[in-house]
């Protein structure tokens, strides 16, 4: 490992041998990530004529992403991500380039769209994940990793929105599957340039199970655990299950509350704001040295959302609501870094990649909750109520786990986490 750096910061970050290289490669093939949603619900609702077919086709290929991104991540612990990655980005790509074949021209079977979309959603490479424990190794520095970590949450969230203007880049010139056959081509090309750089080529397979002892009781690596049995990682996830629910729901939200006022038009302005707070803040975040255990930062931050979300519901207008989806964008890259954080440190180096797959696996699937559930109660419900049930989740989520961390910190004053 590299030195730790004497002044940690983002150039610091940037500066650390084989960083620069491996963090670029992974960000080129995340960008697909970035793209590969909307052209695919365009793609398919063109050849099939049919906007249901579209979001079936999109909810199936999310689902076995999602839900099956920890086992993915188990097989880059379990045998590296050289060995692992490249069979997987080559299936994923040659999955969403048979994607784009099939929905070229009007006409495709959404049997058969459906059934593609559930074995590529399977495939999808975990490169997030596998970037932060790169990071990891990388850098030695607790501080240094945070403003890492801080710096890939920010670069991640623009990727997002840059993505879907790319698509619709692509859209104006081409038909809407060269958007898919594009984000093939990225995460294809990403993945063996992640995968050839020095920072990987230094990386080894480690042991499957992850062990260690932290400060919460034994670890994933005893005999038959299971890796949420870790309390400090469990209560990770579900706080990070509840911001996603929390921005799930949101989004829903902003388009109800800007259309409810005939000015559906500023939608993209309030999601804006929202991603725009959340690389101010990530970005001040993880310029901050901290001494508050992740922990306590992790609730007061979801807290922070969740009371944001609340709030936003009392906007007279939707320039107010800007400025409160604004302020609610400051928690979310925050909250994520710490999650990621205490992913990182509270599993041996064996299950860090699965780790952190777990908390982006509850990022998504809370998301995709707090919209389906917000879809039901849009319409029976006040916006004010919808907005305050929005929030709870965050609320009572960091309550649960700021009383657990108190209580341990009583315990440890100094609220270290011993490395495995």
């Amino acid at each position: 490992m590299p030195p730790s750096s004497p002044t940690p910061s983002y150039a610091a970050v940037l500066r650390t041998p084989y960083a620069s290289r491996a963090f670029g490669a992974a960000l080129l093939g995340r960008l697909s990530y970035g793209m590969v949603s909307l052209s695919l619900v365009l793609a398919v609702s063109a050849a099939t004529g049919s906007y249901s077919a579209a979001g079936a086709v999109m909810a199936l290929f999310g689902a076995t992403s999602v839900f099956l991104s920890p086992a993915r991540a188990g097989l880059i612990d379990r045998y590296g991500p050289r060995r692992a990655l490249p069979p997987m980005a080559g299936l994923y790509a040659a999955l969403l380039a048979a994607l784009a074949y099939a929905t070229w021209r009007p006409g495709g079977s959404p049997f058969w769209l459906g059934a593609l979309a559930v074995v590529a959603g399977a495939c999808t490479p975990p490169l997030g994940p596998v970037m932060r424990t790169l990071w990891s190794d990388l850098v030695a520095d607790r501080e240094l990793l945070q403003r890492a970590y801080s710096l890939d949450g920010v670069a991640e969230e623009l990727l997002f929105v840059g993505g879907p203007l790319l698509v619709g880049v692509v859209v104006a010139a081409a038909s809407p599957a060269a958007g898919v056959a594009i984000s093939a081509a990225l995460v294809f090309t990403g993945t063996l340039a992640l995968v050839t750089s020095p920072a990987v080529r230094g990386a080894r397979a480690a042991r499957p199970d992850g062990a260690a002892q932290g400060p919460d009781g034994p670890a994933a690596g005893a005999a038959g655990r299971r890796m949420l049995g870790v309390v400090a990682l469990r209560h990770a996830v579900v706080v990070t299950a509840a911001v996603g629910l929390c921005l799930g729901a949101l989004d829903l939200l902003v388009v109800a509350f800007t259309e409810q006022r005939h000015q559906g038009a500023a939608v993209s302005w309030v999601l804006a704001a929202l991603s725009a707070g959340s690389a101010v803040g990530g970005l001040a975040y993880g310029a901050v040295s901290w001494r508050t255990p992740n922990r306590v930062r992790l609730a007061l931050l979801a807290a922070g959302l969740g009371a944001a979300v609340a709030v936003a519901g009392l906007s007279p207008r939707v320039y107010v609501l800007v400025v409160a989806a604004a302020v609610a964008g400051l928690f979310v890259a925050p909250a994520l870094t710490t999650a990621y954080l205490i992913a990182d440190e509270s599993v041996a180096a064996g299950g860090r990649t699965r780790a952190g797959a777990w908390v982006n696996t509850a990022v998504n699937a809370g998301s995709s909750i707090g919209t389906a559930v917000v879809g039901l109660l849009v319409e029976r419900v006040s916006p004010v109520l919808c907005f305050a049930l929005a929030g709870a989740p965050a609320l009572v989520c960091a309550a649960v786990v700021a009383r657990g961390a108190l209580a341990r910190t009583s315990v440890e004053p100094d609220g270290a986490v011993s490395r495995p």
